[in-house]
């Protein structure tokens, strides 16, 4: 195996994962909530819910999720949201914590590489038409002015404080 290969993930450990399960279950009761109430307040559905509490590895959402359901169900129940993800992660046997968002570019810092706000292609190409909207709405104003004599209160011949003359309709 080369130094850059990523490590294979870890087993999962399923007894301390139920154990763990079996905690956020106790502890919901505790506090007189039923299932259901958890999932209104967190918006989760209610098997996502009852996998979570089961611990069961096989119903349980994919770690990515997992994290952000564990820290929604700790606010719903009254728990410390770190110390619940950290006592998933020890269940789990998961050496590092999950990366918090942006700690990638922070690592990238560490090992010398480019840093600097990167744009999408997408990102980049709105922003060159938006440049480019306003590059013609100024030249269409710089060339209204020019035709009008330079004074934007001048507007045909008149100016925009000064009242039109009444014609009656189908006179000359």
């Amino acid at each position: 195996m080369t130094a850059n290969a990523p490590e294979p993930a870890p087993e999962p450990r399923p007894e301390a994962i139920r154990a763990f399960g079996r905690y956020l279950l106790r502890e919901r009761d505790l506090r007189g909530l039923s299932a259901e109430d958890v999932a209104r307040v967190t918006r989760l559905a209610l098997t996502v819910i009852e996998a979570i509490e089961a611990g069961d590895p096989e119903r349980m959402p994919p770690r990515g999720y997992l994290v952000g359901y564990l820290r929604s169900y700790a606010g719903a129940v009254g728990l410390d949201a770190d110390d619940v993800v950290l006592r998933y992660q020890e269940a789990a046997g998961l050496e590092e914590p999950e990366p918090a968002p942006g700690a990638a570019r922070a690592g990238a810092v560490r090992m010398g590489a480019r840093t600097g706000p990167v744009a999408s292609p997408g990102r980049s190409r709105l922003a060159a038409v938006a440049i480019l909207v306003a590059v013609l709405v100024a030249a269409a104003v710089a060339v209204g002015l020019r035709r009008g004599g330079g004074d934007a209160s001048d507007v045909h011949g008149r100016k925009s404080s000064e009242r039109a003359p009444y014609r009656a309709p189908g006179a000359p």
